[in-house]
């Protein structure tokens, strides 16, 4: 029985949460998958109850879970707290606390949103990427760091850039892996040709590609050259692996090809796997049954695949959402004329419909 800790969050997080669990409840019926869901408060509602972002409590069901399926957080109410009292410092103790080093940012243009994208729908329709991030090393998280004064009067700033052996190993690994159950190619991103640590970085996939992988076709792109080739053609990518730098600019021009975040899901995996929407708590919006929750269930779905090992079932949530979108329906932040304006509720009725076809 998978255990699976739910999350919702704030905003709108907890309508498309909402969505979600339904769907997964149905698809779990058709699948033979019983799953035992728990609840628990977490961001801005974890502040306004228990005074803090996240409970340890929290932190130790999260350990225990095979999974954990969260929705926004965040919203202008808790702007004013300092920084380990915000909302978003639970998601990061979580991702802490689970080891999550792997980010995984899909990026999909259905044939029916592809006019959306700002790019022609002749260069976009038809793109599928997993862009593979390295969430926990790398420039953010290096040291030394800081601001200091210089003796001859002024200041310097500096970050360090570094990578352990086992921090590219693993991370390698999870990308070919990806890749093994997609197209079984990978390209990976760096700037060896001025950077020593991106160099280990290209070597150490090298290694691994040809002493684990030698089924997966390995490509390797300048940072640069990768930003401007995604652009040109998006179609020819199928998974991508980055540092958390690159990762962080490369996987959200890669949303961007979607046309919309609403569209988007992620997750970040290690010793445990934490599954979220890649949009925001929208607070703005919040109540009024305007959201859209297609990320949330796409989110449900990567969560089926890639912790729960249940493809098939994963596989029917991703099938629901193309299928109503191509009867054309769309939620306001997708919607264009000529096609049909839904809800979130609505949206949920149509694709519990689609399930149960």
């Amino acid at each position: 029985m998978p255990k699976v800790l739910v999350l919702s969050g704030d905003g709108i997080g907890v309508e498309v949460t909402e969505v979600s669990l339904d769907l997964l409840e149905i698809v779990g019926e058709k699948h033979g998958i019983e799953f035992e869901f728990e609840k628990a408060h977490f961001g801005g509602s974890s502040l306004d109850v228990h005074g803090v972002p996240v409970t340890e409590e929290v932190l130790a069901k999260a350990k225990s879970s095979d999974a954990v399926l969260m929705g926004a957080v965040g919203g202008p109410k808790w702007e004013s707290h300092e920084h380990e009292l915000k909302p978003e410092s639970g998601l990061l103790a979580l991702r802490k606390e689970l080891d999550a080093f792997a980010n995984l940012r899909p990026a999909v243009v259905y044939p029916a949103l592809a006019d959306a994208s700002s790019l022609k729908r002749e260069v976009v329709e038809g793109t599928d990427i997993m862009v593979v991030r390295e969430l926990t090393g790398g420039i953010y998280f290096g040291k030394p760091r800081g601001i200091e004064d210089m003796p001859e009067g002024g200041q310097k700033a500096y970050n360090t850039l570094v990578y352990s052996t086992e921090e590219v190993e693993r991370i390698a690994r999870v990308a070919f892996d990806i890749a093994r159950k997609r197209k079984k190619r990978l390209t990976s991103i760096d700037k060896s040709n001025v950077l020593e640590v991106m160099q280990f970085w290209r070597d150490i996939v090298s290694r691994i590609q040809e002493a684990e992988y030698p089924d997966i076709e390995l490509d390797h792109l300048y940072v640069d050259n990768a930003a401007m080739q995604l652009i040109r053609r998006p179609k020819s990518f199928d998974v991508i692996l980055a540092g958390n730098m690159f990762g962080d600019i490369i996987s959200d021009e890669a949303a961007q090809l979607t046309g919309s975040l609403g569209m988007l899901p992620s997750a970040s995996i290690g010793k445990g796997a934490i599954y979220e929407p890649v949009h925001g708590s929208a607070p703005d919006i919040a109540g009024q049954d305007l959201a859209n929750p297609i990320a949330s269930v796409l989110t449900s779905a990567m969560m089926l695949k890639y912790s729960l090992n249940e493809d098939d079932a994963a596989k029917e949530l991703e099938q629901a959402v193309e299928a109503v979108l191509e009867k054309g329906y769309r939620t306001a932040d997708i919607y264009q004329e000529g096609t049909k304006k839904v809800g979130c509720e609505e949206m949920g009725s149509l694709l519990k419909a689609e399930i149960n076809a």
